[in-house]
């Protein structure tokens, strides 16, 4: 786990400097996955299993390909209360379908990192940015993908620390599960992401969550943006997908 004095010291370094040098690429994304208290061990492992299934997906194979020809940096990490977050598979270059295989083998491989506590979007927000600054890639776009099952209860309010993000150049994008907030989508689009081409990908559950990252990395991948909701979000563009099926969502 980053210690909190680490992670303030590489948070000044991302508002300061932007990304450090080294190695171009053509996307730095960060997947940061809720640990909270509200995510039983059954939903924890569903979302797990989707993330390594998505990276073993074809099409998501396809995208990073098409999407980032100069290469994709990735890592995973977990947060759940104030000061409980936790780099769970550190920083991967993803090129072709065997390193993002390995990839997966590495999500399959990791166990849970932090312990059960709060719902601390915000400095999940936080420690993203810190995570982005220590990794020795220099990415074209900088993404923070937050998914989680729940509104901020503890810590930094998420608004306050999209807006340190999108001063920083990095955006941050949400996955929301809704079946402890049927509203949490709206939240998160309120509260949440931000920064260019910030989107909003929805699950109905845990179960669903495996065709939700799969969409979503897609999207993130290619550049793309898409929403249920059509607020304009800060930093960003104004976003017209509105409701689709639901069998598309």
């Amino acid at each position: 786990m980053v210690r909190p004095l680490i992670l303030v010291l590489q948070l000044c370094a991302v508002l300061a400097g932007g990304p450090a040098s080294g190695r171009a690429v053509d996307l730095e994304l960060v997947l940061a996955v809720d640990a909270s208290a509200s995510v039983r061990y059954g939903e924890y492992s569903l979302q797990m299993r989707g993330l390594a299934a998505a990276f073993r997906d074809p099409a998501v194979a396809a995208a990073i390909r098409a999407g980032t020809p100069g290469g994709l940096a990735v890592s995973l990490v977990q947060w759940s209360g104030v000061d409980a977050q936790a780099v769970l598979v550190d920083w991967a270059l993803v090129e072709d379908p065997a390193s993002a295989a390995a990839f997966a083998d590495r999500i399959d491989a990791a166990p849970r990192g932090v312990r059960a506590g709060g719902t601390a979007l915000g400095d999940a927000v936080l420690f993203g940015l810190a995570v982005l600054a220590a990794n020795g890639f220099q990415g074209r776009r900088r993404v923070i993908d937050v998914s989680g099952d729940g509104r901020a209860n503890v810590g930094t309010a998420p608004a306050l620390a999209r807006g340190r993000a999108v001063a920083a150049g990095v955006t941050v994008n949400g996955l929301a599960i809704l079946d402890e907030e049927a509203d949490l989508d709206r939240y998160y689009a309120d509260n949440l992401i931000g920064g260019p081409g910030a989107f909003l990908q929805t699950a109905d559950d845990s179960a669903d969550f495996a065709r939700a990252i799969r969409r979503k990395l897609i999207t993130e991948i290619s550049g793309g943006g898409s929403a249920r909701l059509g607020p304009a979000f800060p930093g960003g563009r104004r976003l017209t997908e509105s409701l689709p099926n639901p069998s598309n969502r």
